[in-house]
């Protein structure tokens, strides 16, 4: 018996037969016809005609959930790891009420309070951002001077956060944090010349920032020296051209090709700006199907760049792009009605003029979701909703499973629902890769203002982290740990390399190991801005001892590849990623 596909599914669904029902299996198939979303039908299809795969599958890790925080002052509406102090940076905004967590006495933030007449200042004691610590959940208050709602940033090439725009007297805003234990934030409130909300901010090749969009902002800049002010800026006939009633095409998805140019995506349109010319190169074919950025706030991530030996100039860049809604589907909420979010995935080429969108199916609805790349190279999906569209109280059914996306498997291969939470992550949640390789995961609050008790979805200030499949207790003996430390050191370009690494075995096979480098994002509204992965060219592998190795692989050979800055160092074995070491390349 075959299993039937039927030309007016969608891609990646099967149908399976009633007759294919078993007393063995009854559990599995009690009902005539059973959906089968990609990527678990082949598990799946085993269990059911063999017990025993059934019971292999069910008892197959799937990740586990750790509470490490039951209140971390503010919520994570935006997160990024330092790489100098291996702490978390995350803040709110400064308009909605007080936090859970003071100032310093003495310290409080002046403001000026535009609900009234006239100038009139009032006096802000509660901190709206905190460095907290991913070992110990230790948390220091930070002073913002200006509102940081749904602004953008991200880390400059000497590990300092730049980070931009926001609310009211935060459009023009650029602020810097350089993470050191007793810093605060350095800002300059008129340093851009566009009011930038709901922008997207990048790193260039240069180690410039260039910042895209915001709300009524159809146009780019560039960032300025601290504390110089930005006079030039940038018309973009493409963002006015993909926006709509209700602007779903806020924090457009910004990635840096390998090419140099810059991937600019809005709504459901894209096209490859060149930076050095501020010309647009070309457009690529519309994605179908539904809105993808905010509001409708679907999921971006570039995969990860394997470079090669023998072209080391011409690397493939590929993005994807999943969930999202409607592009009226915040009008349906004003009516009440939850519409279900957007299933599919677009997969493209970017560096390929011919290349079209091949589309894929999730296992379930998302939107306001985030994409987190592994060490491995997998995509996490996590964080989100099933109905509605981002904003207040504008979503319903929290989507509490992750879900692995393996790029390189069979089509039909790559989507895995991981362990649930039990912490309802919607909007306003954030997500981020940490050096031992799990997921801090943080924040949502669908609220007008912060409502932690009393309602449906109070603010969420608790903290978890989420520990991917690699960290099954049986895989152990594969984890390898590298002894190497290249704190303070440059990398150049094209430079090898040499990295040791103990393994819990005497033998360890070259086909066995990848080392991969990760950008730390900032993240946002359900996009990573910055974040890329680049598989490294190993030259060699040596045995140095007993149980401890040597791998020599090639730094990437330019800045359009790794834009200067600091990356996670990985060495992959088997599947399964070491705990990370920081790496500076220039």
């Amino acid at each position: 018996m075959e299993l039937q596909n039927k030309d007016n599914m969608p891609s990646g669904l099967l149908l399976i037969p009633s007759t294919m029902k078993s007393p063995n299996c009854s559990r599995l198939l009690n009902i005539p016809l059973t959906l089968f979303f990609n990527g678990g039908e082949h598990e799946y299809f085993k269990a059911a005609t063999n017990p025993n795969e059934a019971i292999k599958h069910e008892k197959e890790y799937r990740g586990r959930w750790e509470l490490v925080s039951e209140n971390s002052g503010v919520s994570a509406m935006h997160m990024i790891i330092m790489p100098k102090s291996n702490k978390a940076i995350i803040f709110y905004a400064a308009g909605f009420g007080p936090s859970e967590i003071s100032l310093p006495a003495g310290d409080c933030r002046r403001f000026l309070d535009s609900r009234k007449e006239g100038e009139v200042y009032e006096l802000d004691c509660w901190a709206h951002a905190v460095e907290f610590d991913i070992d110990t959940a230790a948390i220091r208050p930070l002073k913002i001077l200006t509102d940081t709602w749904c602004s953008s940033g991200g880390l400059s090439a000497n590990g300092t956060l730049v980070q931009t725009g926001g609310w009211d007297e935060g459009g023009r805003s650029v602020r810097y944090f350089n993470g050191c234990s007793s810093c605060d934030w350095e800002e300059y409130p008129l340093s851009l010349s566009g009011l930038r909300w709901f922008s997207t901010q990048h790193i260039l090749p240069n180690g410039e920032f260039i910042v895209i969009g915001g709300r009524g902002m159809f146009n780019y800049e560039y960032i300025p020296k601290a504390g110089s002010t930005n006079e030039v800026i940038y018309t973009l006939p493409f963002l006015q051209e993909t926006s709509d009633a209700v602007e779903n095409n806020l924090y457009p998805f910004v990635f840096l090709s390998t090419d140099g140019n810059l991937l600019i995506f809005a709504n459901n349109r894209s096209i490859l700006l060149n930076p050095t010319t501020n010309k647009v190169e070309r457009e690529l074919p519309v994605l179908d199907g539904g809105s993808r950025n905010y509001p409708a706030s679907g999921m971006a991530a570039l995969l990860p760049l394997k470079l090669n030996g023998t072209n080391p100039n011409v690397i493939r860049a590929e993005i994807l792009v999943c969930g999202g809604a409607d592009p009226k589907a915040g009008k349906f909420v004003e009516n009440g009605i939850y519409v279900t979010a957007l299933q599919d995935c677009g997969r493209i080429d970017i560096t390929n003029p011919e290349a079209k969108w091949q589309k894929e199916m999730m296992p379930t609805p998302r939107v306001m979701g985030d994409m987190v790349i592994l060490p491995t190279g997998d995509i996490l999906i996590i964080n989100g909703a099933k109905r509605g569209t981002a904003g207040l109280n504008f979503a319903e059914d929290p989507n509490v499973s992750p879900v692995i996306y393996k790029p390189d498997n069979p089509l039909t291969r790559r989507f895995t629902e991981l362990k649930e939470t039990i912490i309802p992550r919607m909007y306003g949640s954030t997500s981020a890769l940490l050096p031992g390789g799990e997921v801090l995961v943080a924040g949502s609050n669908p609220n007008f203002h912060h409502n932690f008790t009393g309602v449906k979805y109070p603010t969420e200030l608790r903290i978890e982290k989420f520990y991917p499949r690699y960290f099954d207790p049986e895989r152990v003996s594969d984890r390898v740990a590298i002894t190497s430390n290249y704190n303070g050191e440059i990398i150049n370009y094209r430079q090898n390399i040499l990295i040791e690494f103990q393994a819990k075995k005497a033998r360890v096979n070259l086909s066995d190991l990848r080392v991969t480098m990760y950008a730390p994002p900032f993240t946002t509204h359900g996009f990573s801005m910055g974040q890329r992965l680049i598989e490294l060219v190993i030259i060699e592998l040596k045995i140095v001892e007993s149980e401890l190795f040597q791998v020599e692989v090639v730094a990437p050979p330019i800045a359009e590849i790794a834009p200067p800055g600091f990356y996670l160092i990985f060495v992959v074995h088997v599947g399964v990623p070491s705990r990370g070491i920081w790496l500076q390349i220039a």
